[in-house]
């Protein structure tokens, strides 16, 4: 480093004149190439007083004006200079070593301090080049740090500082030839410090708006510096991160485009309290984050830079030295974007999209769900249509589903995850819709369609466990994070995955404020819950001594269940209109019970307005497997629901879990020939429709696909084709799923107290050796619907029900068996009067012709 040159306009006149020094006539050219035009210095040095031997100040004023040849000297020279000096004399770098060294140690001064301090105090500095005079050594420390990616302030010493004698300007620029600093219509080159680093020291009064002229080796950038900025997050929003309150967690952690101090760039901030430092890096810096260190924002744990003049789509991910030194390149937690898999890298993003749902947002939450029709069509949308985009799917899934008469689809996880075999459920990317359809205003497109369409959107949700993909979440920041400290609670026995820490309040804000961003951000009107009773139970697929009780002995999981607790009654408050459904297989009491209400057990309720039932599903279609001449002796497995359907708010979901891995699909499943089959399906499927509760049938199923569902290849939708043999039995059941959704929709009695035992009652439930059922379902005023399922192949003739007196007649609204369904045609095609026979308790009775493996549902005329 060589000492402050002189002005070409001549010396400070309180001090004495210096022989000028020729310049190098090679330095000058290459300063011009580096920045692409003549650049004259104009600078204002800090002079400072050097102590004595004995420890005691020099007198300022006589040390003014001297140059001093010994070592040991206690004074410096000062020089006020405004022209580039090479020469680089012995006893020149000796006097700059000694300035550079005493102006970090000394900042009080002398008479010629003070003449510094005033030209500093100046209205503006002069117009044109300005001079740089050598600024205040970095610390060593800091240094260091900086090149080693373990500073977690590098706001404190980069940028722009007040300094005793102006302005200090530092940057770090790793791989540049020279920076120069440009704030109106002055520009200062800075000097090379080594490593990177640039620095230099003008004579301002306070810091001005700047931007840095940096030149590589075969460019020059004008650019501004980020570490000029202040910080970009609040005390308020810290505090909430810290309390893990904040329930738009999504708006401030993440990568945000935004303007800052008049300045546009992206705002890019992380949560990892156990990181010695964070830097960012990306494409745009060739993912080399040594140049882009994060500053630490306290003890919030949450790392924050804002780099301007980056935007969307900009890859990127967080460079994090652990505690032990080593590095690790993550993608953002929070990140709304990602690239395909098998890509890693966040994507900067920001919605520009414009909805057009506001009348379905509007009426959604007339009705509660579990008061109101309910039938869902399950999909896994990338092989719905396999090669279709979010925008594609738009075109055609809305007009299909609407065509089958459901009022949902539940979209199987449609959140980023880095292996399509296990079909969302392993999650990577929590708040980005997976890239391998679109963009996440893509998808938006597509709710909004399917909303414009009549038809509310679920979405399977999944904060039960996460992947270990080394950039992701497992071990975020060097240490256990997200998941659990205890190795006994962290690992998910059955999956190979990690559990979730919900104890740690920030890990819970991260995964209730990710429910919010579903519904609020995306629209969705629902959340069905992935694998709740792994969440509830300490025990869950542990053998005694692998896990560990909780405070009061049990094997309950207290904080999974104050997670629940939290995360429903947050969507609830922030969502009117929203439902939350758990997949839960247990007997655990309350699952659809409030939060504040207490059950037997002590606790108070999960919160949920629906659950999945299990017991209904695994013991419907155990029933159905069986040859009809063993079914009587499992007639109570189609009866035994009913003992507990009142215990909670229950979905019957027929799902994509029934019918993959060797269970066969649903058809499949049923015996007999290929007629029989058919038969058993549409009388099992009326049977489910008729049933208390809500539906979910899982794509292919609604038109009797034979074939196990595969991701890889989707529905058999060929079987549909006219021109394949067979089409018209797939076609058959695929019209009667949508007769099913159509009388449902109308029939009250079908859905309105689907939780009330008021609206259901037993005709015959005990007839096994006739494998028939029969019960009646009312609506709110009473009015009944009479649903009669019929698993033999045989025609029963004049079969006698009771029913109520007060209805004059009958008529059939719909029969499984009927032609155009693929069935034997055997109806009622006149309206049946019921007889005033008293008969199964009832005072009057209707004679039926059930026809042979059918479900007949009978109205009022």
């Amino acid at each position: 480093m060589t000492p402050s040159p002189p002005s070409p306009h001549g010396s400070d006149p309180r001090e004495p004149k210096a022989a000028k020094a020729p310049r190098d006539p090679k330095k000058i050219p290459a300063e011009k190439a580096a920045v692409r035009k003549s650049v004259t210095e104009k600078t204002a040095a800090e002079k400072t007083v050097a102590e004595t031997a004995t420890g005691k100040k020099a007198a300022g004023r006589k040390a003014a004006g001297k140059k001093v040849a010994e070592k040991k000297t206690a004074a410096a020279g000062k020089a006020i200079t405004k022209k580039a000096v090479t020469a680089k004399t012995t006893t020149k770098k000796a006097v700059a070593s000694a300035v550079a060294k005493k102006a970090v140690a000394k900042k009080a001064g002398t008479k010629k301090a003070v003449a510094a301090k005033r030209s500093v105090s100046r209205e503006a500095p002069p117009a044109g080049p300005l001079e740089v005079a050598l600024s205040p050594a970095l610390d060593a420390d800091d240094r260091e740090r900086l090149l080693h990616g373990t500073h977690h302030q590098p706001h404190a010493v980069l940028g722009a500082h007040p300094a005793p004698g102006g302005i200090v300007f530092r940057a770090f620029r790793p791989y540049a030839r020279s920076v120069a600093v440009v704030t109106g219509d002055l520009r200062a080159e800075l000097h090379d410090d080594g490593d990177g680093f640039f620095s230099g020291l003008l004579p301002l009064r306070e810091v001005p708006a700047y931007r840095l002229v940096v030149a590589y080796e075969d460019t020059v950038q004008e650019t501004e510096d980020p570490y000029r900025f202040l910080p970009t997050l609040g005390d308020l929003d810290l505090h909430l991160i810290g309390e893990g309150r904040h329930e738009e967690l999504w708006t401030v952690l993440g990568a945000h485009p935004l303007t800052h101090q008049g300045v546009a760039g992206t705002r890019f901030c992380v949560w990892a309290p156990n990181a010695r430092a964070v830097r960012l890096a990306g494409a745009f810096n060739f993912w080399d984050g040594i140049g882009y260190p994060m500053r630490s924002l306290g003890s919030s744990g949450v790392w924050e830079l804002f780099v301007p003049g980056i935007g969307e789509g900009e890859l990127y991910k967080f460079d994090i030295t652990r505690p032990d030194g080593s590095r690790t390149q993550r993608a953002d937690p929070m990140a709304r974007r990602t690239e395909t898999p098998p890509a890693t890298s966040s994507v900067v993003e920001s919605s520009h999209y414009e909805w057009g749902d506001e009348e379905w947002l509007a009426r959604r939450g007339e009705r509660p769900a579990h008061e109101a029709p309910l039938s869902i069509y399950e999909v896994h949308l990338p092989s719905w249509r396999p090669g279709l985009t979010y925008r594609q799917l738009a075109e055609q899934l809305p007009a299909y589903v609407k065509e089958l008469g459901f009022t949902h689809v539940e979209l199987m996880p449609i959140a980023e995850h880095p292996f399509g075999g296990s079909w969302g459920y392993q999650v990577t990317g929590f708040y980005a819709p997976t890239a391998r359809l679109g963009t996440p205003d893509d998808f938006r497109f597509l709710v909004d369609a399917l909303h414009r369409a009549g038809i509310g959107v679920l979405m399977d949700w999944v904060p039960a466990h996460f992947p270990r993909d080394d950039w992701a979440l497992a071990e975020f920041d060097g240490r256990t994070l997200y998941e659990h400290e205890d190795p006994l609670r962290a690992a998910h026995p059955d999956w190979g995955t990690l559990e979730f820490d919900y104890g740690r309040r920030e890990v819970r804000n991260f995964l209730v404020a990710n429910a919010v961003y579903w519904c609020e951000e995306f629209h969705i009107d629902g959340l069905r819950v992935d694998a709740v009773a792994s969440m509830l139970y300490l025990d869950y697929s542990r053998e005694p001594g692998q896990w560990t009780p909780n405070e009061h002995g049990g094997r309950e999981n207290l904080d999974a269940v104050a997670f629940l607790q939290e995360m429903n009654a947050t969507v609830y408050r922030r969502v009117p209109g929203v439902v939350t459904i758990a997949e839960e297989s247990t007997a655990w009491d309350g699952v659809t019970r409030a939060t504040h209400h207490r059950g037997p057990s002590g606790f108070g309720g999960l919160g949920f307005g629906l659950k999945w039932n299990m017991g209904w599903m695994h013991d419907s279609l155990e029933y159905m497997s069986h040859e009809p001449v063993y079914r009587r002796y499992h007639h109570g497995e189609m009866t035994f629901s009913m003992v507990y359907a009142y215990s909670e708010n229950y979905v019957l979901p027929i799902s994509h879990d029934e019918v993959v891995h060797g269970k066969k699909s649903l058809v499949s499943k049923m015996p007999g020939d290929w007629w029989q089959q058919r038969a058993n399906l549409r009388a099992y499927l009326a049977y489910m429709w008729a049933h208390p509760g809500k539906q979910l049938l899982f794509m292919g199923q609604e038109f009797a696909q034979g074939a196990e569902w595969s991701e890889e290849h989707g529905p058999d939708w060929w079987l549909l084709d006219p021109a394949y043999g067979a089409e018209a039995d797939h076609r058959g059941v695929r019209e009667l799923v949508g007769d099913l959704n159509s009388v449902y929709r109308s029939t009250p009695a079908l859905w309105e107290r689907d939780t009330s035992a008021d609206g259901f009652a037993w005709v015959v439930g005990d007839a096994a050796d006739d494998n028939v059922l029969a019960f009646l379902r009312r609506d709110a005023d009473g009015t009944p619907l009479l649903a009669v399922s019929h698993f033999s192949p045989v025609v029963r003739h004049d079969y006698r029900l009771g029913v109520p007196d007060d209805i004059p007649a009958w008529y059939e609204v719909l029969n499984t068996d009927a032609g155009r369904y693929g069935g034997s045609d055997v109806f009622h095609p006149d309206p049946v009067k019921p007889e005033p026979q008293p008969w199964h308790g009832h005072p009057a009775s209707v004679s039926l012709t059930l026809p042979p493996l059918s479900t007949v549902w009978l109205r009022p005329a």
